[in-house]
């Protein structure tokens, strides 16, 4: 399915059938890891779910596709790396093509969900302050878990602006 904007999104989940357990997913796609989180049933909530280390794209869509099956996924937030001034840089384009790829090689559980792409500029920052600051959490335990919390807060964000 192509890329979406929120207002397309919006009327597809408020459609028969998606209205109740719809649940969506965000990826924080990086060149070494994908970070990912879902929301619950009622879209309010998001909760880092793990951390992929990136193999080959055959691969890492598969596995995406395992958790889009097991959490009932029904709509994914992938998170769009603008600049601070709010154009496109190479990153962008990074997430446009592993978007694409979605739609054209993963499986069919995968491939057929509506994407929307999240600005998340600040995102991996914000997170990492919050764990220093909230639970003084060592570099390690930090980079274990700030990519699925990237993918939290880019699902908190897109959550917020489909109310």
């Amino acid at each position: 399915m192509p890329i979406m904007e929120f207002p397309g999104l919006k009327v597809l989940l408020a459609g028969d059938g998606m209205r109740h357990g719809s649940r969506m997913m965000a990826l924080d796609v990086g060149s070494k890891t994908i970070g990912i989180a879902t929301s619950d049933a009622l879209r309010m909530l998001a909760t880092p779910i793990t951390t992929l280390k990136r193999t080959k794209l055959a691969a890492d869509l598969t596995a995406i596709a395992d958790l889009v099956k097991k959490y009932e996924i029904k709509a994914l937030a992938v998170g769009l790396p603008l600049n601070m001034d709010g154009t496109e840089g190479p990153r962008c384009q990074s997430i446009r093509q592993f978007t694409a790829n979605i739609a054209t090689h993963a499986p069919p559980e995968l491939a057929c969900l509506p994407i929307v792409l999240q600005d998340e500029r600040l995102s991996t920052a914000a997170v990492t302050r919050g764990m220093i600051d909230d639970y003084d959490m060592s570099r390690a335990k930090r980079a274990e878990r700030v990519d699925a919390a990237a993918a939290a807060w880019i699902l908190e964000s897109a959550l917020a602006r489909l109310r």
